[in-house]
């Protein structure tokens, strides 16, 4: 294996990252922060450790099982290490308002719990909601639970994500994404149709989910009185900071859910590795040519480019005539942009002589489960966005992983049978990472959160109880962005929502896109900006297979338009429709199918909100120069200027950036560049451009770009 050096590695035997209690007789305990609840024999395996593969690209659930699938699937259940806990569990519930469910991969809890609750019909006042992070999570386990139940998906088991929702008056089960939940709390603050609120997957600290920790815990105060029915709340997760989470909800008890994990040997790097990449592509041979076949193998890395070079390099390195007596390496990346066909070989059987590399990014942490994985190739990297409230820059970055990350990777190997963890670490680096990762809520652009909470109707943002309160400085550049964009209003000590600020937080978008679509009859293209959110909003919609990315560019130049990567954009989804959602189309001009196919669909429900909203539909058809104009209304505080060295400064915080090379408008020097985002990766690079007009941004925004300041606003949050 030339250019290469295995790494040595020293070995932990057996290690785990839970709070495992094991008595001597070799059984284990479900307890609580109160002592011990319940002690019973508890089996290997479970059905679960299959339960998430295949979700990507998800059928319907049939309507009716045979009597033998259902007898097979309640042997599965009573099988999980959560079902023996049962009873004691349910005891918890039914006399704790609020509890912290602490319970280990592939337990059981996300699927069961729900169903033990409906089975006492503990839901006959309200729906059960349980939350997650991804839409591909909430999707799978629905379709689980639903089989489970032997009951349609859509009926008495439903979910709904965002632009798409399969439910009915006699859902009692309902998987959601937290962001859909906090949708549903700006038109019933109470959350009234709900009993129960089990908030899952709450260690991942998403934007959606630090808010509605807020929300569901005023929900449960407000129902605590004798005219309404009480609510229920659960928070659930494999591994969080406890005591935090307890005090944040009013000192609710914590649960350890215990089962037996298949054990996992642990190799840690004896020496800091210079080189992460170089590091695991090495340790992926070194277990290659000392395993059988078929122990296939999970690397984590950290972004697309870096997964299909490493990717590639492996394929090339296999090739080596040295390695022909080893096993046949079939790899294959795994990345959220990728083709749903793609993504689906990594969940196929690997065949007789072969084994499976699968190269990851985080997706493959908590959503979605892969079955074979007998080894972990941990490179302790994450690539994270994180926003910079004084420069407008979203910073991609790769930082090492948390503690706790690190042992949701570990997980992985021990789902079905007995693994093996590489971390291409030290024991001394893994124990100066930092325990848990840093909440999104901290690092993010806050003008989101902060229209939803004017919706809920949350009056004074920095008062609002949050488990980790964000920066007063995030918290002013956000405010200030809803104001240039007309959203709010400052009055004395609050803020509060204009009109046109209620009506863009109907829309599930940022609110910069939802103001150019409000935008859209004035300037009579509400049509075409509608179907550039809707790309926008989907995941990429270009496939650049490695090793022919010149064929792909060559490929898509017809679509080509010189006002930039918007234009360009609406005139692909225009020629997908004429083409009839062509599959094979796509494929010619190396397009996602999947990702064009749901902006389709996110198009149909914007169209939907504006009818509701009373918002005229019209187009501007071949003419398309208002299309640009109208995107600057909503998009004017992210432009940016050439200057005379032939670089650009941004207007709103005069950074220097550059157009990004994927952009049609790379190579020229436009005078005026308006972006969707600007990411700083090494630089700062513009992304998905426009060409604008000086004159359109003084008058969309005149008092913007004479000040540059909102001063009262500003006053209005604390100075």
């Amino acid at each position: 294996m030339t250019g290469f050096q295995e790494p040595p590695f020293k070995k932990v035997k057996n290690e785990n990252g839970f709070s495992s209690d094991v008595s001597n007789d070799g059984q284990q305990c479900f307890k609580s922060n109160n002592g011990y609840i319940m002690k019973n024999n508890i089996q290997n395996g479970g059905p679960y450790s299959k339960q998430c593969a295949g979700t990507i690209g998800l059928e319907k659930s049939g309507a009716t099982q045979n009597a033998g699938h259902m007898k097979k699937i309640l042997k599965q259940r009573h099988s999980l290490p959560i079902f023996p806990a049962r009873q004691k569990l349910l005891e918890e519930l039914k006399k704790n308002d609020c509890v912290i469910v602490i319970g280990e991969t592939g337990s059981g809890k996300t699927t069961q719990i729900p169903q033990y609750i409906h089975e006492e019909r503990w839901d006959r006042k309200g729906t059960i909601c349980i939350t997650q992070p991804r839409r591909v999570a909430a999707l799978s386990i629905a379709k689980r639970v639903a089989e489970e139940m032997n009951t349609n998906l859509g009926a008495l088991v439903g979910y709904s994500v965002r632009f798409e929702e399969s439910v009915s008056s006699a859902t009692k089960l309902k998987y959601v994404t937290d962001g859909m939940l906090l949708r549903e709390a700006i038109s019933d603050p109470l959350l009234s149709k709900y009993s129960w609120i089990i908030l899952d997957e709450a260690h991942e600290r998403t934007v959606s989910t630090d808010v509605l920790f807020g929300i569901v815990k005023a929900a449960q105060s407000n129902r605590n009185c004798p005219d309404k029915d009480p609510l229920k709340v659960i928070i659930m997760s494999a591994t969080m900071d406890v005591d935090h989470f307890s005090n944040y909800f009013n000192n609710a008890p914590v649960l350890y859910l215990e089962g037996r994990q298949h054990p996992i040997e642990m190799f840690y790097a004896k020496q800091k590795q210079d080189d992460y990449v170089l590091s695991t592509m090495s340790t992926v041979f070194q277990i290659h040519k000392e395993s059988p076949a078929q122990h296939d193998i999970l690397v984590f890395l950290t972004g697309q480019e870096e997964i299909d070079s490493v990717a590639h390099s492996i394929r090339q390195v296999a090739k080596d005539l040295s390695l022909a007596e080893f096993p046949k390496l079939r790899v294959h990346p795994l990345y959220a942009a990728l083709p749903s066909h793609q993504q689906l070989d990594v969940f196929r059987e690997t065949a007789p002589g072969e084994r499976k590399v699968i190269i990851s990014t985080n997706i493959a942490e908590t959503s979605i489960t892969i079955p074979g994985i007998k080894y972990v190739v941990d490179s302790g990297r994450v690539k994270i966005r994180s926003f910079n409230p004084s420069s407008g820059f979203d910073v991609l970055k790769v930082k090492k992983i948390s503690q706790a990350q690190a042992w949701q990777r570990t997980g992985r190997a021990g789902r079905e049978a007995a693994g093996y963890c590489y971390r291409g670490y030290t024991q001394e680096e893994f124990r100066a990472m930092a325990l848990n990762p840093v909440p999104e809520i901290l690092r993010s652009n806050l003008a989101s959160v902060i229209l939803q909470l004017l919706a809920v109707g949350v009056k004074n943002i920095l008062n609002f109880d949050f488990i980790d309160k964000p920066s007063p400085d995030s918290v002013r550049e956000a405010v200030e962005q809803l104001s240039v964009i007309g959203a709010i209003i400052a009055s004395s000590d609050n803020l509060e929502l204009t009109p046109a600020g209620r009506r863009m937080a109907q829309f599930p978008l940022e609110p910069r896109y939802a103001k150019a679509i409000l935008c859209g009859p004035e300037h009579g293209c509400t049509d075409e900006v509608l179907t550039i959110v809707a790309v926008l909003a989907s995941e990429t919609i270009f496939v650049n297979p490695s090793g022919k990315k010149e064929l792909a560019i060559r490929a898509r130049q017809k679509f080509h338009s010189v006002e930039g990567d918007h234009i360009t954009m609406l005139k692909i989804f225009r020629a997908f429709k004429s083409s009839k959602e062509n599959k094979m189309w796509c494929h010619e001009n190396f397009l996602n199918y999947r990702n064009l196919s749901y902006a389709v669909e996110v198009r149909r429900q914007l169209v939907q909100i504006c009818q509701r909203c009373n918002i005229p539909v019209l187009s501007c058809q071949q003419n398309l120069e208002p299309v640009r104009r109208c995107l600057t209304a909503g998009l004017f505080t992210s432009v940016a200027e050439l200057q005379i060295d032939g670089k650009y400064l941004t207007l709103s915080s005069k950074q220097e950036c550059s157009i990004h090379p994927a952009s049609v408008l790379f190579g020229g020097k436009p005078a005026y560049v308006l972006f969707t985002d600007l990411v700083h990766t090494g630089k700062a690079y513009m992304h998905i451009n426009s060409i604008v007009d000086a004159d359109w941004l003084y008058e969309v925004a005149p008092e913007y770009f004479r000040t540059r300041h909102i001063k009262k606003v500003c006053s209005a949050v604390g100075s």
